[in-house]
């Protein structure tokens, strides 16, 4: 699942550990600035780099607090716990006279004390609550903005960074929601956070990290995924760009090379980017578009692309600069037969430079072999240039947008996957909690709100014990205790197995101290994005009262707990009764039963008292109950607290 990003930085390159020179300047840790807010009644630290030696003292609230650079430079002190305070204070960090002898100060104004929460995972959490294109609008997005008056709410936005190793800094800022900066807010975490804030009466600061598209390994630690082998090789190839970037460059491109000539029926022999081609049977496909948009919905694979252009006759004989929009995922660009650029990642710029050599006045040919391994694909964003441009300003832009020649070769069931780069594209193991997590740690936070799992759909037996693991890796990183982790399940979609959602419900109950947002009732069988976000955030809200705060309210919809079989019957019990079991709307639905034979059928279910009963007159000795179990699950299984519940099979294989 990938969509289009609204802020982005240092998406081309994987960022490298950097070494500060021997005098630093006074540096506070990225989380902090202007308008953020702090975490109350507990410990808080504060912490950057200076000279070493050098002392640093921290100035907030009464309090003062100091300490003196290590070896490498790092200082922290830490605060004591805070009483919730929504009048604006500054944070002031000083330090003592350095190497050079001058002494530095550093001032943060409009600082509140409240609860804060991080707020990650992929594109339902990464979506904005203001328009995004390519997507359908948030639900009311325009009222709820309108009314976003909430000086007292404050997100921290984390800038989207690759990065090969943790990183220590990051580029980010807090913003005060108000009518006119809500729309750039997460939706979900915004809902969560009003929810919260009209809960509790406290500032509420939320710090978005997220990335559309993204697996869990992606958000996960080296450290975190030691126990998955599986990752181990890719790993190794991030390790050995560090150690010789082009030795390891040389080794990815001849593997990915040598991938499109075994997979690739366009890549073989002469290709089909010779210039001489005949293309006579190949459709026509008008770019910039998502090839889905355009009669290849659910396409994952190779599809190449041709377009042919003339040069005019004030072109003077030098270079051409080729613009082609941005492509998703990885492109391979031929001008005239010669390889003019190559890049991996989906939404960078394509900007290739055309040698003189290799053009010539008219019927110049280009060729653009495209590689889409999962979501969206094709040559795609309509707001950025696709055309030919000329570096002497001999010539005005020559459009390439319009009619191309377009051919699909091969679809990624039907081969292996292909070799990944690990310097670049967000899918790969630890680069974005490397880039974006690592540098928020150790910022006190109460806990996590997290919508992850669409990128992991089709491994759900592994994220069975991957996500309790990324949950882990957070928590140890943090050293703040099991602070509450609360997720949401993945919505109702036709391209989402049910697996997924069990493997989310399985984590929960493994794993204390979390809480699961079951979605079934505000999916969108068409659209893995559904755009009724409030009920989401809300319910979040719900959950963080009840695990965070200890209110007494019930933030689970009944989860299934035991069958047992009597007769033609299934007697199914479950926790989370929340006041009770309810139809919604109607009778009980969304109930199939199967025997011995394992062919399930459609099943009459009843509610009596805290069971639900569950018979079909095809199956005479039932062995095995599923409860809204598909893509497009359905069900209206509630509890008086008005939570749907979670969908489940009793036949659930005891696996990793």
């Amino acid at each position: 699942m990938k969509s289009p990003i609204r802020l982005f930085s240092g998406l081309a390159i994987l960022a490298a550990s950097f070494a500060l020179p021997a005098v630093a300047a006074l540096q506070v840790a990225s989380p902090f600035g202007d308008h953020m807010v702090l975490q109350r009644d507990r410990p808080v630290p504060v912490w950057g780099m200076a000279d070493a030696g050098q002392r640093v003292t921290v100035k907030f609230a009464g309090q003062v607090k100091a300490a003196t650079a290590d070896a490498n430079g790092r200082w922290q002190v830490t605060l004591d716990a805070l009483p919730a305070s929504a009048a604006p204070e500054s944070l002031t960090i000083s330090a003592a006279t350095n190497n050079s002898g001058a002494a530095e100060a550093r001032s943060f104004q409009d600082v509140l004390v409240g609860e804060v929460w991080l707020c990650g995972g992929q594109s339902n959490m990464e979506r904005q609550l203001g328009l995004r294109p390519g997507q359908k609008p948030i639900v009311d997005w325009e009222r709820e903005a309108a009314a976003a008056d909430f000086p007292q709410i404050r997100q921290l936005y984390v800038v989207q960074r690759l990065a090969s190793t943790p990183q220590s800094t990051a580029e980010m800022s807090w913003t005060v929601c108000s009518p006119a900066t809500a729309p750039d807010f997460t939706a979900v975490g915004f809902f969560f956070a009003r929810q919260l804030h009209e809960a509790l009466r406290v500032p509420i600061g939320i710090i978005h990290s997220s990335w559309g598209g993204t697996p869990a390994e992606a958000w996960t630690s080296q450290e975190g995924l030691q126990a998955f082998p599986e990752f181990s090789d890719a790993l190794e190839q991030m390790q050995a760009f560090e150690r010789d970037p082009d030795g390891a460059e040389r080794t990815y491109r001849e593997r990915i090379a040598r991938w499109y000539e075994a997979s690739d029926p366009g890549s073989r022999g002469a290709g089909w980017q010779e210039p001489a081609l005949d293309t006579h049977d190949w459709e026509t496909m008008n770019l910039p578009t998502m090839w889905e948009n355009a009669g290849r919905a659910g396409f994952d694979g190779v599809g190449w692309f041709r377009r042919r252009f003339d040069l005019p006759s004030t072109w003077q004989g030098g270079d051409v600069e080729l613009h082609l929009s941005a492509i998703d995922d990885l492109d391979t660009t031929w001008v005239n037969g010669q390889l003019v650029g190559a890049t991996d990642l989906w939404l960078t710029p394509r900007v290739y430079r055309v040698p003189a050599a290799a053009l010539k006045r008219q019927g110049n040919v280009i060729a653009v072999r495209v590689l889409d391994t999962g979501g969206n694909g094709g040559i795609w964003n309509p707001e950025l240039p696709l055309e030919a441009r000329s570096l002497d300003g001999s010539f005005a832009p020559i459009p390439l947008t319009g009619a191309w020649r377009a051919r699909f070769s091969v679809a990624m069931s039907q081969v292996s996957p292909p070799p990944r780069d690990p310097r670049r594209g967000s899918n790969n193991p630890t680069v974005l909690y490397n880039g974006m997590i690592a540098p928020l740690v150790p910022y006190a936070i109460r806990g996590v709100t997290f919508y992850q799992g669409e990128s992991n759909a089709d491994r759900p037996q592994q994220y069975r014990a991957l996500f309790p693991a990324l949950i882990a890796d957070w928590r140890r990183a943090w050293q703040q205790g099991d602070f509450p982790f609360l997720f949401v399940q993945i919505a109702p979609f036709k391209d989402q197995p049910p697996e997924i959602r069990e493997a989310q419900l399985l984590a929960w109950q493994a794993t204390k101290h979390t809480a699961m947002v079951v979605t079934l009732d505000h999916g969108d069988a068409e659209d893995i994005h559904p755009a009724d976000k409030r009920p989401v955030g809300e319910r979040l809200a719900l959950a963080a009262r009840a695990l965070a705060y200890g209110e007494p309210v019930e933030y689970s919809g009944p989860v299934y707990s035991e069958v047992r079989f009597n007769g033609r019957r299934a007697e199914l019990r479950f926790s989370h009764l929340g006041g009770g079991l309810v139809a919604h709307d109607g009778p009980l639905t969304g109930f199939t039963l199967a025997g011995a034979d394992g062919v399930f059928h459609p099943a009459d279910a009843q509610i009596v008292g805290n069971t639900v009963l569950v018979s079909s007159s095809a199956v005479l000795a039932p062995t095995a109950v599923r409860y809204a179990w598909a893509n497009v699950a359905s069900g209206n299984l509630f509890n008086r607290a008005g939570l749907p519940a979670s969908p489940f099979r009793t036949d659930a294989p005891v696996t990793r």
